[in-house]
Order: C-alpha cells, then sequence, then structure tokens
C-alpha cells in the first residue's frame, strides 16, 4: 500500500508508485481526500476524484482508492496491507503507522524510500517553477502579454468594391 496527495503528477510520484509496486504483488493506492490534504499539505488544485481516476490510470497501481474522511488509519482495517510505503518526504512517522497497525491486529512493515533523482519531483517545486516562467514570459512580452494594443472608437467597416462593368 501507498498513500499521498498526488495533486500534480510529476516523475517524484512515478518513482514512488514503480518502487511501491516492486516490494509485493498488488499495489493498492490511497490517495488522500481534499480534507486531509488540506490538512496536511496544502490546499488541493487537482480535486479528489480526478486525483484517484490519474493515479489509477498508472500502469504500477493495481488499484487506487480514496481515503476516510478524518480518521486516516480506518482504511487499514478494510485493505490489510502487508506493506506501507511511505516517500522520503512525507511526513507520516513510521512508529505511529506501526502502532496503528498493531492496534488492528496487522503485521505491516513500513518502508521508507530514498529520494528520487529529477529536477521537478514535487508538486511545490513545479508551482514555483511554472510561476516563475509565467513572470519570465510578462518580463519578455511586456505588461500586457505582448498582446495587440486595442482599437478604440467604432470599427469601419471597409467592403470591396465590385469592378466596373464595360459599357
Amino acid at each position: 500500500m501507498a498513500t499521498g496527495v498526488f495533486d500534480l503528477l510529476h516523475p517524484g510520484h512515478v518513482y514512488f508508485l514503480r518502487e511501491a509496486r516492486k516490494l509485493g504483488d498488488e499495489l493498492v493506492v490511497v490517495v488522500a481526500r481534499d480534507s486531509t490534504a488540506r490538512k496536511v499539505k496544502h490546499d488541493p488544485i487537482t480535486p479528489e476524484a480526478s486525483r484517484v481516476a490519474m493515479v489509477a490510470a498508472l500502469k504500477p497501481v493495481d488499484r487506487a482508492v480514496l481515503g476516510h474522511e478524518g480518521d486516516i488509519y480506518e482504511i487499514l482495517d478494510e485493505l490489510r496491507p502487508d506493506i506501507i510505503v511511505l516517500g522520503y518526504d512525507q511526513a507520516h512517522r513510521e512508529d505511529r503507522i506501526l502502532e496503528e497497525c498493531r492496534k488492528r491486529g496487522l503485521a505491516t512493515k513500513v518502508v521508507r524510500l530514498p529520494r528520487s533523482e529529477g529536477d521537478l519531483d514535487g508538486t511545490r517545486r513545479i508551482v514555483r517553477r511554472v510561476g516563475e516562467w509565467l513572470e519570465a514570459q510578462r518580463r519578455v512580452r511586456g505588461a500586457d502579454g505582448g498582446k495587440a494594443p486595442r482599437r478604440r472608437g467604432p470599427r469601419r467597416r471597409v467592403r470591396a468594391r465590385r469592378p466596373r462593368r464595360a459599357p
């Protein structure tokens, strides 16, 4: 089992899910609800239904499900995972996850993956980079974005002239 927000899919997500898939026979991914994402990370850009559909479409993923509102550990009772895989930057504490698994009678292992090497491996980095790109485009094109100036006043219609008839 792997979990995450998966707001803007990026190479770091692909690495995370590929590596998680290698650790078991089936990869079930729990996608955080919008409310959970707001509490844990940030206000998501992509709605939860779209995020779960995108994650489900990825090759390493056997099944993607939405997490529960409120108690994020409630999903453990349903999925009963043998392994929970965490990304290098996920805020979850391994000891807390193991404690929740033991409460539920699960002998689950928790594995934290190392950081992937990549230029844009985080949603916030991508958003920052897009912001920088947009700012550079504004500087290059000027304050009006490079658009032609608007015409002022009424528009004049130009009619095509008809050719004169020969006498």
